[in-house]
């Protein structure tokens, strides 16, 4: 029994990562602009599928494929918060105006998706040699396999590089500042719109990493791919404390440890259902989420 609890916790690991990926997103955007993106999931969607493309039709290696996906997102994400995001911040409108858009660009890149790929699920290239792509290793009866190992290596190397952008390079000091308080850093001098662009462009290549990772472990993508794990990484982001960078990653490990272990001993049809338990409990108990702190704020 304490074998079983420990896989599955080694494979809740491997989903976390992904959900952490994509949680960083969020809490970054909601860190700046305090706005949830909702729209975030779908340009994972768009990463799997610019990695796809990279593979299947350019031929490239799994790194050019990583690279192009992520800077296609990078692209999309800096287009997004440029025309869709920006005319509503410069109006000063309220913000329910741009949560509406969020979820209106979601529906625009699912359905364009949709229209540019079919709704028909593609099986994902094999880009690991088939040798690696199945090795396993076996530990105290624990198994780990190396797609689990390259998602969990990948995510956690992508996380320390953002927290190292984010706490030691001028442009992280310029978003630690837009995000305490926007006015004063613009009278500092600080660029404001190209520090939101950044931090858009930042999240979105996460994004796009988590999905090239998804679709090397699951082989499987689709228009709609982004949906729920988007619905799920805002989840974690909240269970960690939204706008606080490693809650993001503690909650997308939480949330998929969480996940895994309901689908191994309740029942796999309950796998969706404890996101938004887990939600509506830290929304009850601790709605800053477990890194956040309390805060009053005048409307």
């Amino acid at each position: 029994m304490i074998t079983e609890i420990f896989q599955q916790i080694i494979n809740g690991i491997a989903l976390g990562s992904i959900y952490a990926l994509i949680a960083l997103g969020y809490t970054m955007v909601y860190g700046i602009l305090r706005l949830i993106n909702f729209a975030h999931g779908d340009i994972y969607m768009v990463g799997a599928y610019a990695g796809y493309f990279a593979i299947a039709s350019f031929k490239w290696g799994i790194l050019p494929s990583f690279i192009f996906a992520m800077l296609i997102c990078a692209m999309l994400g800096m287009s997004i918060e440029r025309f869709a995001y920006r005319p509503l911040r410069l109006r000063n409108a309220p913000r329910i105006a741009a949560l509406t858009t969020a979820i209106g660009v979601s529906f625009l890149l699912e359905n364009l998706g949709i229209i540019f790929w079919t709704p028909t699920p593609r099986a994902f290239p094999q880009i690991i040699p088939l040798k690696i792509y199945q090795g396993i290793y076996e530990r105290f009866g624990i198994i780990v396999n190396n797609r689990q190992l390259v998602i969990i290596s990948v995510s956690i190397a992508l996380m320390l590089l953002l927290q190292f952008i984010v706490n030691k390079t001028k442009i992280g000091m310029a978003m630690r500042a837009v995000s305490f308080d926007r006015e004063t850093a613009w009278m500092m001098g600080v660029n404001i719109d190209y520090v939101i662009s950044f931090t858009f462009a930042i999240g979105s290549m996460l994004a796009a990493a988590g999905g090239v990772l998804v679709g090397i472990y699951f082989n499987r993508i689709d228009p709609l791919m982004g949906v729920m794990p988007g619905v799920k990484a805002f989840v974690a982001a909240v269970l960690g404390g939204i706008g606080i960078i490693p809650g993001a990653m503690v909650g997308g490990f939480i949330l998929g440890i969480a996940e895994i272990l309901v689908s191994a001993f309740i029942a796999s049809s309950y796998r969706d259902a404890i996101a938004f338990a887990i939600l509506i409990i830290i929304l009850l108990v601790k709605p800053s989420g477990i890194f956040g702190t309390a805060t009053r704020e005048k409307v």
